[in-house]
């Protein structure tokens, strides 16, 4: 096996198994990339592969600690592990052009498995470059002699060949519901937001700038301090940690007051969780799902692929304004050992002031008067955390504030519960739609008020209100802890990641989300009705030969243009200038035997007939050595113009 056909197949499978570098054992990576180096040592130095006896043991040692790693021979990580680890063997073997050729097959199908954990488009743009590699490789293999370049350029033209194929099958290949090959849910992120909440929680969350959702609204979109995305609603405090805690039979959810509608679809990155996100107060989508007592979207399943769904959501509403007295109970239970001292300023509140609604603003306006600080980077809290927070550090985050409020409500006797979501959203206008990120992740207050049902209310706005109206970079002034695209970068650069999340985005709603719900609504535009699983076999069938068909239409044409050269071509016009006077020539006549007899019929043009055979066969047959080019092209010049003046 030559060297350059082996520096070519290493090239090959590095490529393919460097990206599972990332999600697989440590000792599979390092395996794979030792036998790399070692056959690429034993290509360069000339020595001879190791026995098969060798071979054999590396191979049963590495399959008996992959079944000790995975406890199993079955599933998408221990396949795909396996795979590597044969193809990096089997390097160690290549002797004959029939173990290049099972390397070249092998690489092809390990381009695949790189699609089972990442789908991007960085990821897709590097595969291709990979399989013009793999082609690079294929095509030496057939053709040893040419150089590099050549072979490159043969490889990407049969590539660019595939891509009319590649369409019919994308197009017209039924689509496969669910994830292919049933991935696990690790293979996945997750969403940052949890079923409980603590002081830090969410500050540390907002340091991801990874996107949670994109929005697209189908008329006009409601103002960026009404963006509020509502996540999991907690109950349950502990001092410290908020919760959802057991849920509380109750009768079904109610709203009404609703005069504000709006429509939008959302495309939602998965997250492992079963919760669905929409602007409060979500009423209808487009997916099955519920709605809980305390109005959060959940579906059965976690959200384990990205999920597009259309909403419906009521910006003005009145929630469950005849709420049950269980509930009720729920939402006013605090730990009656801790916090004393918030307890007590909630119990002034509640003995000085009559209603629940100057209670709330009372609260409100003491965040405001006792100079809390709004901070990503808030000092640590003792075992009474709000009193810590009230009286002593004054400084936090969204939870900080949202946890005390709904501590201070309940203390003072009103129904109160804590909300996490996302608010805000980032415009782009390169796509027209929203994008919401982790850094938008924030939690807010319900409080249950009589013949008004809960009510949203935002201590963080009280404190910044440019938190909610601007976003979360312009309301910390030490905003250096932000990662640095969300702390108000260049222009020019941000226009580019709005353009790279357009690309993405409409990359994920036309490729990734071609489902079958798509392909039956695009099939349909198209004049095919009534579609069925056989008439779309059949239409990819026919339109694949129809291509094929006509490529190999094209083939055979310029097959036979390449077989017909200048000299031939300009004899032929002789021949029917020949034929035009009574003198055709037959299918097995040679030139010479052709132009005796020609002579004899036309013995007036005896010596151009003569002239004329004699320059063609002097072009057609004689070996055309190097340096002869000029030559050659003064003599079909010659030929040209004879041909040209030759008439009867």
């Amino acid at each position: 096996m030559n060297k350059p056909l082996t520096y070519g197949l290493l090239l090959s499978i590095l490529m393919v198994i460097a990206p599972h570098a990332d999600h697989l054992p440590l000792w599979v990576s390092s395996l794979c990339a030792g036998l790399l180096v070692w056959r690429a040592y034993l290509a360069y130095s000339g020595h001879p592969l190791p026995q098969r006896w060798l071979l054999l043991l590396l191979t049963l040692a590495s399959t008996g600690v992959l079944l000790i790693s995975f406890r199993t021979m079955f599933g998408r990580e221990v396949g795909v592990t396996l795979l590597m680890l044969l193809a990096a063997l089997k390097l160690m073997e290549l002797r004959a052009a029939r173990d290049a050729v099972a390397l070249i097959h092998l690489a092809c199908f390990i381009i695949i498995t790189n699609f089972l954990y990442s789908q991007s488009i960085p990821t897709a743009l590097y595969l291709l470059a990979t399989l013009l590699v793999i082609v690079t490789t294929w095509v030496h293999l057939q053709a040893p002699n040419i150089t590099l370049k050549p072979r490159l350029r043969i490889a990407a033209v049969l590539l660019m060949q595939a891509v009319p194929l590649m369409l019919i099958l994308f197009v017209l290949f039924p689509r496969i519901q669910g994830p292919l090959w049933g991935l696990p849910q690790n293979a996945y992120g997750t969403s940052g937001l949890d079923e409980k909440m603590s002081p830090g929680s969410m500050s540390g969350l907002v340091l991801s700038e990874a996107v949670v959702l994109r929005v697209s609204f189908t008329g006009s979109p409601p103002l960026r301090e009404q963006m509020y995305w509502r996540g999991p609603v907690l109950w349950d405090f502990d001092g410290r940690v908020w919760t959802k805690g057991q849920p509380v039979r109750s009768k079904a959810m109610q709203l009404d007051n609703l005069e504000r509608p709006i429509d939008y679809v959302v495309t939602l990155e998965p997250h492992n969780k079963t919760w669905l996100f929409a602007l409060e107060m979500p009423t209808q989508l487009s997916i099955p799902s519920g709605l809980t007592d305390d109005f959060q979207l959940q579906q059965k399943d976690s959200v384990t692929a990205r999920l597009r769904y259309n909403a419906h959501s009521q910006l003005t509403y009145r929630a469950n304004a005849e709420e049950t007295p269980q509930q009720l109970q729920r939402a006013l239970r605090i730990p009656a050992d801790l916090n004393p001292r918030a307890q007590q300023l909630a119990a002034e509140w509640r003995e000085r002031l009559l209603s629940d609604d100057e209670v709330i603003r009372e609260a409100l306006a003491h965040f405001t008067r006792e100079n809390f600080y709004y901070t990503l980077e808030p000092p640590l809290l003792g075992l009474h955390t709000v009193d810590d927070f009230m009286f002593n550090t004054r400084s936090g985050f969204c939870e900080h504030y949202a946890s005390s409020f709904v501590f201070l409500m309940r203390a003072a006797g009103i129904p109160a519960r804590v909300v996490a979501g996302y608010q805000g959203a980032e415009y782009n206008d390169y796509g027209n739609y929203y994008i919401v990120r982790q850094s938008d992740a924030h939690a807010w207050a319900e409080v249950w008020l009589h013949e008004r049902g809960w009510v949203r209310v935002d201590p963080t706005a009280a404190i910044s209100p440019t938190r909610v109206q601007s976003g979360l970079s312009a309301a910390l002034p030490d905003n250096i802890a932000l990662p640095f695209m969300a702390r108000n970068p260049p222009q020019w650069l941000s226009d580019l990641r709005l353009n790279w999340d357009a690309l993405a985005y409409h990359w994920n709603q036309w490729v990734l989300g071609y489902d079958a719900e798509r392909q039956f609504a695009f099939l349909t535009r198209l004049g095919m009705e009534s579609i069925s699983a056989m008439k779309m076999a059949l239409s990819m069938l026919g339109g694949t030969a129809l291509l094929i068909g006509l490529f190999m239409l094209y083939m055979l044409r310029r097959m036979a243009a390449r077989n017909t050269d200048v000299a031939q071509q300009l004899y032929l016009k002789f021949c029917r200038k020949l034929a035009r006077a009574g003198v055709t020539r037959a299918a097995h006549e040679g030139a010479q035997d052709f132009a005796q007899r020609a002579m004899r019929a036309l013995p007036r043009h005896t010596d151009s007939i003569r002239n004329i055979t004699a320059q063609y066969l002097a072009l057609r047959y004689s070996p055309a050595g190097d340096g002869q080019k000029t030559a050659r092209d003064s003599r079909i010049n010659a030929l040209r113009h004879a041909v040209s003046a030759f008439k009867i």
